[in-house]
């Protein structure tokens, strides 16, 4: 068959990676790609969004299977379009996605169907907005409603903080539509993990658990960014409580879903915090998790495609996990989240039996060359029998860059 996968990160390199072993796959697309998706895959130079130009690609290049990785295709009616043109897409509708589209609907929803989640209130008014944090106090959580690229989100520790969010998405529209409405949240006190499950209406697949750095620097210290790394499984988290997160939120969320007439076929995502109370959504992703992927695929023994297959047939995919671990430490460009500079230069990337590399933010420029285009550039990861061993593997590959300024990378992935 011939599989296009639309996409530019790391997630899609991930995938891209994964559905290369599969026996099923003749050619491999990627729309738009990167540097290391080129040495894997035909890369198309057609944007992610561009809905019309991917469905007559599809067309002429007789695509059997369409996998959408980013989440601004998909809320934007992606599979909708693909669907309408009779071709074959494996995501939600535009009307599921809004489930990460928009944090309000969320939470609306989550509260209508008792999935359980930190209390919120909605506000496009700044003024009531700041009476309320003044009413609740700091720590607290302010979220832009819309898509902003993993960065809408600010964990306020002070009252001033938590002005100065709301300030900034209301009235300077630092994140455009995106902030025009925040959804204001009581702030969670406990371990984050990731989990996502593959799902067709009320069928629910769930993957290993995960779990992510969201915070540039070591120690969970500096700015919110799209993830610094990740590793699976998660050792620490309770059989019991992953087992909470699918009967009490994965299950009920799918079966509202189709209640609400939005039944969801694709991946989703829960980013869950374990709360004295239990495990409780911080977020739904309509999509796989970035840079989660990076860590889970390697660890799914089926092949990929077949999965897809199977759960868009309503098939159960009998899914098979190996017990390694994974850990996978993102390299970033100097000042992400902020402003960095595009097209440096990579360092050579030495080819090693104990690593794997994913390109994210990179374009090829020569046989083994490449530069940094994004943030967040590369992953480095490593699956090995235990965690230490797997940790060991990625801090000896990323020598590589040590005394490169124009790069950085946290020193503690998987540590805690």
């Amino acid at each position: 068959m011939n599989v296009l996968v639309v996409g530019s990160g790391g997630r899609e390199h991930s995938i891209i990676q994964k559905l290369a072993k599969s026996k099923q796959v003749t050619k491999l697309y990627a729309a738009p790609g990167n540097g290391g998706i080129e040495d894997v895959a035909t890369c198309v130079d057609i944007k992610d969004n561009a809905l019309e130009e991917l469905v007559a690609f599809a067309k002429e290049a007789e695509i059997d299977w369409t996998i959408v990785g980013p989440e601004v295709p998909l809320t934007a009616g992606i599979v909708n379009v693909f669907k309408a043109a009779g071709l074959t897409i494996f995501g939600p509708t535009k009307e599921a996605a809004i489930i990460e589209g928009s944090k309000d609907f969320a939470k609306a929803f989550m509260k209508k169907y008792n999935v359980p989640t930190a209390e919120y209130q909605t506000f496009t008014d700044v003024n009531e907005a700041k009476a309320y944090i003044h009413e609740k106090g700091a720590p607290i959580v302010i979220k832009a409603d819309g898509l902003a690229a993993g960065k809408g989100v600010v964990v306020a520790l002070t009252i001033e903080q938590a002005l100065e969010a709301v300030e900034m998405m209301l009235v300077d529209n630092q994140f455009g539509e995106a902030g025009s409405r925040v959804v204001i949240e009581e702030f969670l006190d406990g371990k984050e993990f990731s989990l996502m499950a593959f799902v067709n209406g009320e069928n629910v697949y769930p993957m290993i658990p995960a779990r992510d750095h969201k915070r540039a620097f070591d120690n969970d210290q500096g700015p919110n960014t799209g993830g610094m790394g990740a590793y699976a499984p998660v050792p620490d988290l309770a059989q019991e409580n992953v087992d909470y997160a699918i009967n009490h939120i994965l299950k009920p969320t799918a079966k509202g879903m189709v209640e609400e007439g939005r039944s969801f076929t694709g991946i989703l995502y829960a980013g869950l915090i374990e709360t004295t109370d239990g495990p409780k959504v911080i977020e739904f992703n309509a999509r796989l998790g970035d840079p989660e992927t990076q860590v889970v695929l390697p660890l799914l023994d089926n092949d990929l495609l077949q999965v897809v297959q199977d759960v868009t047939a309503g098939n159960n995919p009998q899914l098979k996990w190996s017990t390694n671990y994974c850990i996978g430490t993102v390299v970033a460009s100097a000042g992400y989240p902020g402003t960095y500079n595009k097209g440096v230069a990579l360092p050579a990337l030495p080819p090693s039996e104990d690593c794997f590399v994913i390109h994210a933010g990179t374009k090829k420029v020569g046989e083994d060359s490449y530069q940094a285009t994004g943030g967040r550039v590369l992953l480095i990861g490593s699956v090995k029998p235990d965690q230490k061993q797997a940790q060991q593997a990625v801090y000896h590959y990323l020598n590589v860059f040590d005394g490169n300024d124009s790069f950085f990378y946290r020193t503690d992935i998987g540590f805690k």
